[in-house]
């Protein structure tokens, strides 16, 4: 019996703070959760560590000799006792969840709790997260978010430094995204101007009309044909999802090289008949033949 109980106490000092372990569960106390873990005394799970659900019935998440993994969060103390967390272990995998949602680019239904100046704090799966106002697609009066339910994409899963940032704009823009298809003509709006061409925005998205997508003919200046507003009905030629970027073009609707330089307006009130034609174009085009 000496040996047995020799081993038994050598056998206690591998529980380590960081270790999971598999126990018991063995009895309710008012402070918490008293669990087998094969230690000489039984281990401690406090009322604040028993889950990430927010519960009052500990029976619901732990029932009575339910075996189940704990994570160590205080080694033994003079007592032998070893104390437990159910919660920590669940936050870990709840971190390697979100990671995985995060590579796949998948959107996630979060709750809304409050407000503070910068956005909205919300909670997913017992996280706390943020949303910058800047990623809300409702940026006033971000009282009346609290409660509600909103879809996001992920901006950064940080386990380290405890950070989940969320993002509204990226999920509607993913699934407007999603709807699009090659060959698709949509009207849109100029909402920017560079150098190798403009910027034209419709259903959440902005897409590149491309300088050399214009016209088949060359172009001098964008200005001198477009300007910040101006309507204008495009082409979708390319789409790449990995980077969310959508490629426009006009020059595959003109009937003769040059003819959106000289007669907008025509290729424009008749864009509709013209990309019956130049959707076969582009679709023969990019199946390679």
């Amino acid at each position: 019996m000496d040996d047995f109980a020799k081993a038994l106490e050598e056998h206690d000092y591998e529980f380590k703070r960081g270790q999971v372990v598999r126990g018991t569960v063995y009895n309710y106390e008012n402070d918490g959760v008293y669990v087998d873990i094969g230690g000489k005394s039984l281990a401690y799970v406090p009322l604040s560590e028993v889950s990430l659900q927010s519960t009052q019935d500990w029976s619901e998440v732990m029932q009575l000799q339910e075996e189940m993994d704990f994570l160590i969060i205080r080694e033994q103390n003079a007592d032998g006792q070893v104390t437990l967390s159910r919660r920590q272990l669940e936050i870990q995998q709840v971190w390697d969840e979100l990671g995985e949602l995060q590579e796949s680019g998948k959107s996630v239904q979060v709750r809304v709790k409050s407000v503070n100046k910068g956005g909205v704090t919300i909670d997913l799966l017992g996280l706390r997260g943020f949303i910058p106002r800047s990623h809300l697609s409702q940026r006033q009066d971000l009282e009346s978010l609290i409660g509600q339910n909103l879809t996001v994409n992920f901006l950064e899963v940080d386990r380290d430094r405890n950070k989940l940032v969320l993002s509204q704009r990226e999920a509607i823009r993913a699934e407007s995204f999603s709807q699009l298809e090659l060959g698709q003509l949509v009207e849109g709006t100029v909402v920017a101007m560079k150098p190798f061409g403009v910027f034209v925005a419709f259903d959440n998205i902005t897409g590149l009309l491309h300088i050399k997508q214009v016209s088949q003919n060359s172009i001098e200046s964008l200005p001198a044909l477009f300007q910040i507003g101006q309507p204008l009905k495009v082409m979708i030629a390319g789409l790449d999802e990995g980077k969310s970027r959508v490629s426009l073009s006009t020059k595959i609707l003109e009937n003769y090289p040059g003819e959106m330089l000289e007669n907008m307006s025509e290729v424009m009130n008749s864009a509709e008949a013209r990309a019956e034609r130049a959707r076969k174009k582009l679709l023969h085009h990019s199946n390679g033949n």
